[in-house]
């Protein structure tokens, strides 16, 4: 009986502690210098689609330029050679989490953690830690740096930004009999660990400041505030109730809290937005009645209660909170939610959830102050459960976005932008491609179809630093199908695709783009063979890397697409069935030896449709000519590659304009007509604590087009008053209150003023009107996406989430 009620307990414990871990925060999601691979894990066996259209032909008989190993056997022998192999033997690790250190230092940290269902102890192989100097060709175990401590696998390794070596390991201690966490800092790409205990337990993964090596913030499972200036020694606790959190600019730090010291969903909506200038000694209420912000590197916006049962409202600043403007969107109800999907310092894509629990809602654009949007996609699918959309920058090409819409017949479409959402249109089927219906596209699978369809393996890739390249997983035919996707590549930034690979596969790109890589993804075969080509896509080289069969986890490659090695992640498996993870590393440096020069590239004009046309190029108001590698040349662009480009403005057009607040543009015209509920001539609006009055032709610029001259309505913003919102009252500090004193006591000596700002606050503090889209809320039936905030927390979960995502300003 001792025996059984003991098993009983400590299952008991086991199921408390893992509540326990799931009500936590989760950190921020991860940047490309991490990656995961769980071994026996079949993504989404279990999810079945939810929405897709009836099966139709894909394009199969296009031809695909598949060779054999075509290389010469002195070739050949080169790859065999710099094919590196490592098994991490005598370790149980269940996963094994991967992090690169720097930019091309060629560290690589490890970190295998084995996990028992329902079980309370640490073994001592629970996890170990590993460094490799070469790109992934040998570890060496460096546990005892840690002093073989058990690392948290749910915050990993924490690596600073960009070239910073700097690391933060979080050893996993009882929250019940300790006082506080233990971290293991190092400063020196982890040669050396530095062991600090913590007056707290992390209730998420430290928040590295995006230039400061030193500044750490995080919050602790009670939810309080705590910051370090010294990179981890020493860390002070500047505020408790915290509910998200997030860097500004220099030292400003935004969190949100509630006034009355609780972490509650119900207090959502009654939050203030405070910030803080000097690490918590002073503090700011830059906003009141808030349910959540988020902050990106121009924008602080912030979803706001302006009263009481009713709707929600975003506002926005551009000055980090000293004045705010409210964002002329459609208000949102309690069961609906705002989702920035991307922002940088010229505009916003604001995805609005519509009305029930539907998942989708519509997409708009900001202009350059983050107030004033027009309506970009209609039927833009989106989960409102999980927070993740189809939604793709493609930052190989300026101004290029790719997602997916839901169609009145329930069906899943892409579409694509070449102008920063001003026009949307359907993707071009390969040359050759054919269908069994009238409507014959291409459509691609993002980050929320893969969890709709389990058999794509990757979202779409792309990368600044290899112009015009794609690569993603599609389907031919009238929309999306629950079929095996097959790769297709554009090498033009999405005007142009050629079906690259037959059936689903992982991907990586190499080179800034001069060597792509491939493995045929399976979750019930062994993998034997890599594929790569020299040619964006177009022909591949099969190359048997290996004759001993492993379970295939996952590609890796150093972010930034620069290196020349790649890493096929997977684990063998024994008779015993024990298993053993092992790595391929191949370097491609010695087969492609040859070191581009001039005449290996050609010049090439973006956006290019139509030669004969003046405008041909011209996209944003502004072409641009880069000097690409041509595909016939096999040569290293190297690491010190610098894109090389040559852009002059274009005439302005009616393209280069966006349909101003109010108004629309009709079905296949240029032409914006004012919304029929618009009445007045003159719009007002407030603006940042300022009334504007709009007089406009109906056309406002695009976000960051840089057009001149040509097309060039008339568009003026006049300041006619102060006014003030409800939301964003003055803020009030210790020295505020002060002030306060002082003022009553000289009431006497200003009483004339103070009837002179009380009769002005009468007569236009209270005229904040703002029109409304009425003639934007159609019934829409949108689908949307999302993209990732910069340095912004997401709230915790359990008791106190509310299906938001750090993506979700809600």
């Amino acid at each position: 009986m001792a025996p059984t009620v003991l098993v009983l307990t400590v299952l008991c414990l086991q199921i408390f502690v893992t509540f326990q871990s799931l009500v936590r925060e989760p950190s921020p999601a991860l940047d490309q210098r991490t990656r995961t691979f769980t071994k026996r894990e079949v993504r989404g066996a279990s999810v079945k689609p939810a929405r897709y259209s009836r099966d139709v032909s894909s394009h199969r008989d296009v031809p695909l330029c598949i060779t054999s190993v075509t290389v010469t056997s002195e070739e050949y022998a080169k790859l065999q050679s710099n094919t590196h192999y490592f098994a991490f033997t005598t370790d149980d690790g269940t996963s094994i989490t991967l992090a690169w250190i720097g930019d091309g230092t060629g560290i690589i940290l490890a970190l295998t953690i084995y996990s028992i269902p329902f079980s309370i102890w640490n073994f001592g192989s629970s996890s170990r830690l590993y460094r490799s100097e070469d790109y992934g060709k040998t570890f060496i175990e460096i546990s005892s740096t840690i002093r073989n401590s058990f690392i948290r696998k749910d915050l990993g390794i924490m690596a600073g930004p960009g070239n910073s070596k700097r690391v933060i390991l979080a050893a996993d201690i009882s929250e019940g009999t300790e006082k506080g966490g233990k971290i293991y800092t190092s400063v020196d790409a982890a040669e050396d660990f530095t062991a600090i205990d913590l007056p707290f337990h992390l209730g998420m993964k430290i928040i590295f400041h995006p230039t400061n090596e030193n500044y750490l913030l995080t919050k602790s499972i009670d939810s309080s505030l705590w910051v370090s200036q010294d990179f981890g020694m020493n860390w002070k606790r500047i505020h408790e109730s915290v509910y998200t959190v997030s860097w500004g600019p220099g030292n400003v730090i935004f969190f949100a809290t509630h006034p009355n010291g609780t972490v509650d969903i119900n207090g959502r909506g009654e939050l203030h937005l405070k910030r803080t200038e000097d690490f918590g000694k002073t503090f700011h209420i830059v906003l009141y009645n808030v349910y959540n912000f988020g902050h990106s590197e121009h924008f602080l916006f912030a979803s706001v209660v302006t009263d009481r049962g009713h709707p929600r409202k975003v506002f926005v600043s551009t000055d980090e909170g000293d004045t705010w403007g409210e964002a002329q969107l459609p208000p949102v109800t309690h069961d609906q939610f705002y989702s920035v999907l991307a922002s940088d310092e010229e505009m916003i894509f604001m995805h609005v959830d519509e009305p029930g629990d539907n998942g989708f809602g519509t997409m708009y654009t900001s202009g350059d102050t983050g107030v004033l949007y027009s309506k970009s996609l209609e039927n833009h699918w989106f989960d409102d459960k999980r927070g993740v959309s189809d939604f793709t920058n493609i930052t190989s090409l300026r101004g290029v976005y790719i997602t997916n819409i839901l169609t009145k017949d329930g069906s899943i479409q892409s579409v694509i932008t070449y102008d920063a959402g001003g026009t949307w249109s359907s993707l071009n089927p390969p040359s050759g491609s054919s269908c069994n219906t009238d409507e014959c596209n291409l459509h691609i699978y993002g980050e929320y179809s893969m969890l709709q369809f389990p058999n794509v393996p990757m979202p779409p890739l792309t990368d600044v630093n290899a112009v015009g390249i794609i690569i993603a997983h599609g389907y031919v035919g009238n929309a999306i199908a629950n079929v095996n996707p097959d790769v297709y590549v554009s090498d033009d930034g999405g005007y142009t695709w050629i079906k690259s690979l037959e059936g689903p596969h992982h991907y990586a790109i190499l080179d800034s783009g001069g060597l792509i890589v491939a493995v045929e993804a399976s979750s019930d075969k062994t993998v034997h063979t890599l594929k790569f080509s020299t040619d964006e896509g177009q022909c591949w080289t099969v190359y048997p890397f290996t004759n001993t069969s492993f379970m295939f986890s996952g590609l890796a490659s150093e972010p930034g697409t620069k290196s020349m090695n790649v890493s096929i992640w997977g684990y063998t498996v024994a008779e015993d069935s024990s298993t053993t993870w092992v790595t391929y590393t191949v370097d491609f440096k010695e087969l492609l030896t040859k070191e581009c020069d001039d005449s290996d590239y050609v010049t090439w004009l973006a956006h290019s449709t139509n030669t004969e046309r003046d405008t041909d190029g011209c996209i944003l108001g502004y072409k641009e000519n880069f000097q690409r590698l041509k595909k016939s040349s096999v040569c290293i662009n190297g690491r010190d590659y610098v894109i090389d480009k040559v852009g002059q403005a274009c005439k302005c057009t009616k393209s280069d304009y966006l349909c101003d607040f109010g108004y629309y543009r009709q079905e296949n015209s240029t032409n914006c007509v004012r919304e029929p509920d618009l009445k007045a001539d003159d719009i007002e609006f407030c603006l940042q604590g300022n009334e504007e009055t709009l007089k406009t032709d109906g056309y406002r610029k695009i976000p960051g087009d840089k057009c001149e001259e040509g097309f060039v309505p008339s568009r003026k913003e006049y300041f006619k008053a102060l006014c003030k919102s409800t939301a964003s009252d003055k803020s009030y500090d210790s020295a505020t209150t002060a002030m306060i004193i002082i003022c009553t006591l000289l009431m006497t000596v200003i009483m004339i003023l103070g009837f002179v700002m009380i009769l002005r606050k009468y007569i236009c503090g209270n005229r904040t009107f703002v029109y409304r889209y009425s003639a934007l809320q159609q019934n829409a039936d949108d689908r949307c996406i999302t993209d990732g905030l910069d340095n912004v927390s997401a709230e915790p979960r359990g008791p106190y989430h509310d299906d938001s995502d750090e993506d979700l300003i809600e």
